[in-house]
């Protein structure tokens, strides 16, 4: 999912490369029937951006927060069965 946020943002001239975001995920497990099984993902995303750009680009940071697990394949793939949830910090 960091990458589909990452090319959202770039595609709209706000820096995600390298050194820019960066996410950590936390899952929670279940046992189900003697079977562990993911439950819930959670995502924090990192992304560090100049006050100015932030400024300028603010709404469209948080619309791409919105809308980009709709077009990411792992989201996709597996929200189906897992409750996927992410938030956003800005350093």
């Amino acid at each position: 999912m960091t990458g589909t946020f990452g090319g959202a943002l770039e595609a709209r001239g706000i820096p995600a490369g390298e050194g820019y975001l960066e996410s950590d995920a936390v899952g929670e497990i279940e046992k189900e029937r003697n079977v562990l099984v993911i439950k819930r993902i959670h995502i924090t995303y990192k992304l560090k951006v100049d006050p100015a750009i932030l400024n300028e680009n603010r709404d469209a940071i948080d619309r791409v927060m919105r809308v980009h697990p709709n077009s990411c394949p792992v989201y996709k793939s597996i929200s189906g069965s897992i409750d996927v949830t992410a938030e956003l910090e800005l350093v």
